[in-house]
């Protein structure tokens, strides 16, 4: 059992979802990245998610575009990215990158699998890596890294068998259609998503996309098991740092019955 595995075990015993928090490395910067996780862990996320800046985003919304902006102004490298994951990875959550699929082709697949894997990195997730397309991928991070594949409101069940054959971490289920970022709601249809995931899969799955306050993280903590947040946070350290990161992070941990 892989650490991401224990830790949804775990949440799961405790009758709660598991909080995933994402931020980007370097933002706002190389250090601030890895105080502001350090302080959403604080707070209570389970499992973290470090973004690997990209110059061509086309799954973000304007915060998460502007945070990798700011990123990547700074200078933030691939090999930044992985040193903030073996620094979060110390703190004893498991620690996956979230990454487009060029910048790790373009680093190498196994340099970057290997690279990772020995900072104390747990797995990647990959928005736009089909799983046709993912052999290469697969050979790479086999008994090194979980892999963590999308499935979206519009996937049909039997894309969802074919997304849950080459994940081995999670199922990351989007709640909307679109570009991420904080919604003041969230999709009635994901529910259904999850449901027709489970019918196909034992692997734990998690929401995404959209969710930003600690109602909607109860809503989706009664039928998923993890509730992944991004741009809330991004936003709260917009405004006000690690504290505001640490503060969020207890408020959504709370709604979904972590003490």
């Amino acid at each position: 059992m892989s650490q991401l595995h224990e830790v949804f075990a775990k949440t799961k015993k405790e009758n709660r979802a598991a909080l995933i928090g994402y931020l980007p490395a370097g933002y706002p910067t190389k250090q601030g990245a890895i105080d502001c996780i350090t302080a959403m862990v604080r707070g209570g996320v389970d499992i973290v998610e470090i973004g690997l800046p990209y110059s061509d985003p086309v799954m973000d919304g304007p915060t998460i575009q502007e945070a990798v902006e700011i990123s990547l102004t700074n200078g933030t490298k691939i090999s930044d990215v992985i040193e903030t994951a073996g620094a979060i990875s110390k703190l004893g959550v498991p620690a996956l990158v979230m990454s487009y699929w060029n910048p790790i082709e373009r680093n190498g697949v196994q340099n970057f699998s290997e690279a990772l894997s020995e900072a104390g990195g747990v797995g990647v997730i990959t928005p736009d890596l089909t799983p046709e397309e993912s052999a290469a991928w697969i050979n790479a991070t086999e008994n090194k890294l979980d892999r963590v594949f999308l499935v979206a409101l519009s996937s049909t069940n039997e894309r969802i068998a074919k997304v849950c054959k080459v994940t081995t971490g999670f199922i990351y289920a989007g709640a909307v259609m679109g570009v991420t970022g904080a919604r003041t709601s969230i999709s009635t249809s994901v529910q259904d998503l999850v449901s027709r995931t489970r019918k196909l899969t034992d692997l734990p799955i998690a929401v995404g996309l959209g969710v930003s306050t600690p109602a909607q993280a109860k809503e989706i903590a009664a039928y998923a098991d993890g509730v992944i947040v991004g741009s809330a946070f991004v936003n709260a350290i917009k405004q006000g740092g690690p504290a505001a990161a640490e503060k969020l992070a207890r408020e959504l941990s709370a709604a979904l019955g972590k003490n």
